[in-house]
């Protein structure tokens, strides 16, 4: 049974039928952002032979994470070599060009400089240089202040790692072509389905000739049904609630952080050609302003990473109780915050005020000033902690206990960059799911 038809075109509401009696599948993806999107595309490629479906609590697919990024395609410099991180971001940017170009998904090739500001940054630039080379990133170089100039007339620096395969898509849009495909190859997707349940079904249902040959039910919060012999969930924001379901442990915990952004005025936009970037604080890799040009013309400044007080909270009094308590209850994020308090405040001052923001990014444009910015959008990001408040850096699967851990599959943790490295995870998840499951 088709229960909706994709839209690529954002502002189309698809329906959802009210009854989803009877519906069976081979296989259940939960979760209709970048990585349950490529990973449901790929296995139906795979296996055209079994029934796919992909639910999604939200009226729209790809409304979070996946819709409130940087847009940036990352060429994979900054992994350690030899990780799953660098192989899959390499692997995963080579196949985003090749199929961008082969659906007419728009992008552009903008490159990305890693500007050194002050000389003790140096030694870490030639790194990243290093590490470049060994994870096979291609066309990396080195340039002077001069040719820092040359690529970008308005930015200063004293030494740049240059990374011209660096680029900028909608992801967003990606991710709704990867919903496209699956579609065309006869998966289902079903939205406004927000699971709150999934056990092992008691008893075939009703009239049933099949006995339990989908054995596993997944309920959503309004009470619709959906039967399937396998599960995979990708959840996001909502990956440790959904592998609780099926008895796994509680951690790693998600913890939300909000980045916001910065946008220059329109006026302003010939700042900024490409990805301007800074060598990155070892402390905390993941954090640092840069200057973002997007598909639609417009350049994002940022951001700044906060706690998030809702988990899929983008404004700054956005508040949820659970999501509140659940966050500063736990002892990995209360170690976390007591090792890095000075810091923590430092990114929150930012927050607040926009001319502390801009000065940071001065170190690199010192033409800019608070006039010339105008508050932005902002992101969260799915942080995975452990109890002893270290980022979990890597992928992680879990499955859970019993019958049910036997056929479900949550992708607990995929760190960034998820999205620049979507199509290469997908395979990876895939590989997983057909070892498990032995589809």
């Amino acid at each position: 049974m088709k229960i909706l038809s994709l839209f690529i075109h954002p502002h189309v509401k698809p329906v959802l039928p009210s009854c989803l009696c009877g519906t069976s599948f081979d296989v259940a993806v939960i979760g209709g952002g970048i990585v349950g999107l490529a990973s449901a595309r790929e296995l139906i490629l795979r296996h055209p032979n079994l029934t796919f479906t992909l639910l999604e609590k939200e009226k729209e697919l790809s409304l979070h994470q996946t819709g409130h990024n940087s847009g940036v395609i990352h060429s994979g410099i900054y992994y350690t070599p030899g990780s799953l991180k660098a192989q899959l971001c390499v692997r995963g940017a080579m196949l985003t060009y090749q199929y961008c170009q082969k659906k007419g998904v728009p992008y552009k090739k903008c490159g990305k400089l890693i500007v050194a500001v002050e000389r003790e940054e140096i030694p870490r630039l030639k790194a990243l240089y290093d590490r470049g080379q060994v994870n096979n990133v291609q066309d990396l170089r080195l340039i002077d202040a001069k040719a820092i100039r040359e690529r970008e007339p308005y930015c200063r620096g004293i030494m740049a790692l240059d990374s011209p395969n660096t680029g900028i898509v909608d992801w967003r849009l990606v991710a709704l072509t990867y919903g496209k495909d699956f579609q065309e190859a006869g998966g289902t997707v079903i939205t406004d389905f927000e699971a709150s349940d999934i056990k092992v079904a008691a008893e075939s249902p009703a009239g049933s000739a099949e006995g339990l040959k989908y054995p596993i039910i997944i309920k959503s919060s309004q009470g619709k049904e959906v039967r399937c012999r396998f599960v995979l969930t990708c959840g996001g924001l909502y990956s440790d609630r959904l592998s609780e379901i099926s008895g796994c442990s509680s951690e790693p915990r998600i913890v939300p952080f909000r980045g916001d952004y910065l946008v220059l005025k329109p006026e302003k936009n010939y700042l900024v050609r490409g990805n301007i970037y800074p060598v990155p604080n070892p402390r905390f890799p993941f954090l640092g302003f840069h200057f973002t040009p997007r598909m639609d013309g417009s350049v994002w400044l940022g951001p700044n990473a906060v706690l998030a007080f809702k988990r899929e909270g983008y404004k700054l009094f956005d508040f949820d109780t659970q999501d509140f308590v659940n966050a500063v209850s736990f002892r990995g994020l209360q170690r976390l915050v007591m090792k890095n308090i000075v810091y923590g405040m430092g990114e929150i001052y930012r927050g607040v005020f926009t001319s502390a923001q801009v000065k940071n990014l001065q170190k690199f444009i010192p033409e800019l000033s608070p006039s010339d910015v105008l508050r932005g959008p902002s992101g969260v990001r799915a942080q995975a902690l452990d109890a002893e408040g270290n980022l979990v850096d890597d992928f992680v699967f879990d499955g859970g206990k019993g019958e049910l851990g036997s056929r479900i599959l949550h992708v607990r943790n995929a760190p960034s960059p998820a999205a620049s490295s979507s199509l290469a995870i997908a395979e990876m998840i895939a590989d997983e799911l057909e070892k498990r499951f032995q589809l």
